[in-house]
């Protein structure tokens, strides 16, 4: 089968939890035989050919922060009908939006989305924005010939607000089996089992001045408790210089607070490995890769309590009310005071994701669903 992946910015993933996703089921569904296109915007990881069997095409758009992915995904519909591609696999509800446009250029294709977060709900967006991707979740729900729901939060979203039934496909994860080098947390100024890791895009959704408000909390509080310790936060802008921004003032004074930028490889991998525990202060998600990995790693994560973080924390890790900073600073100060908790609920993660979230499994389904389409025609993922 031939299958177009598009909507991503590209790969190998940089920043994002979609295109890390789009990575690893291209992966997977290349070494069950599938031929992947994945369509990679020129200005994210350009140039590549192949990554672990996929083919990467370059298609263009508009590098802004409303049109580059509407412009970026017209582009790839386009490229993909040459390719005559057997299956058009969008990725978020902004793509969304064309996804009836395969249907008239290349009728004989099957067309799946990923619903993967309820992005009009992020506070980088305006309303006009915020619009169009409402638009963009009744398209997915209406047009495709499946639709994927990476949480069970957002299966019910689909079925309660537009009446139609998302098959769940979570994200995965991969459990690392070599050890991290160390070494490489020098140039950071970080000590392995020392620092409290965030790994996310910084965009304000996600929390990060959450977070470093409750780690200055905490340090006034609990001098004696935090010295030694630092806060790591590890990501980068998506269009949002100015918060990033915001976000380098209120930690520019604190040496205790470490802002890495955007890693990947190696150095992301020690980054996970030397972490003593994960918080994700997000008000809006998906599923979260970045909880996902961190579990994989046997970490203990502290997430807010949205029912997307919900998923993967509530029996797993533990949690605190969304926004709540002086709560935040407790739950922390809850984690440095018991190392026993923190390595016991980190090794129960890393055994419950390996059995439930492995990406071999999730490939497997996507396929089957694939499958399913192509045997049968009247298939409908819509109910009356």
């Amino acid at each position: 089968m031939k299958i177009a992946m598009i909507g991503q910015k590209g790969i190998p993933a940089q920043t994002g939890g979609i295109e890390r996703h789009v990575e690893e089921l291209s992966a997977e569904l290349t070494a069950r035989g599938h031929e992947v296109l994945v369509f990679c915007r020129s200005w994210y990881v350009w140039p590549i050919r192949d990554h672990r069997g996929a083919r990467c095409l370059k298609s263009y758009g508009i590098p802004t922060k409303h049109l580059d992915a509407i412009t970026h995904t017209f582009t790839s519909i386009l490229l993909a009908v040459r390719e005559k591609v057997d299956v058009f696999h969008f990725h978020g509800v902004g793509p969304a939006l064309l996804c009836w446009l395969p249907k008239l250029l290349r009728p004989t294709a099957k067309v799946v989305v990923t619903f993967h977060c309820i992005d009009r709900h992020h506070q980088k967006w305006n309303m006009f924005a915020r619009t169009m991707l409402y638009l963009g979740e009744r398209v997915a729900c209406a047009i495709p010939d499946a639709t994927i729901a990476v949480s069970k939060t957002l299966e019910t979203y689909c079925r309660l607000s537009f009446g139609m039934d998302a098959k769940y496909i979570p994200n995965g994860t991969q459990v690392p089996m070599t050890d991290p080098d160390a070494t490489l947390l020098e140039p950071f100024g970080l000590t392995s089992g020392q620092y409290i890791l965030m790994c996310s895009r910084l965009v304000r959704h996600k929390g990060a001045h959450v977070l470093i408000k409750a780690w200055k909390e905490l340090k006034r509080k609990q001098p004696e408790l935090t010295r030694g310790k630092k806060l790591a936060i590890v990501g980068g802008s998506a269009f949002t210089d100015p918060y990033v921004e915001e976000l380098h003032r209120m930690s520019t004074t604190d040496l205790s607070i470490v802002l890495t930028g955007t890693q990947t490889g190696e150095t992301l991998h020690a980054l996970f490995g030397g972490a003593y525990a994960v918080v994700h202060p997000s008000e809006s998600e998906g599923l979260p890769i970045s909880v996902l990995e961190a579990m994989s790693y046997g970490k203990c994560v502290l997430s807010s309590d949205i029912p997307e973080n919900l998923e993967l924390t509530q029996d797993h890790g533990l949690t605190f009310k969304t926004g709540k900073i002086r709560e935040l600073a407790e739950k922390i100060k809850e984690l440095i005071e018991n190392p026993e908790l923190v390595a016991r609920v980190g090794a129960e993660a890393r055994t419950h994701v390996a059995k439930t979230y492995d990406w071999k499994d999730i490939a497997e389904t996507t396929e089957y669903l694939y499958e399913l389409l192509w045997l049968e025609p009247e298939l409908s993922t819509k109910t009356t």
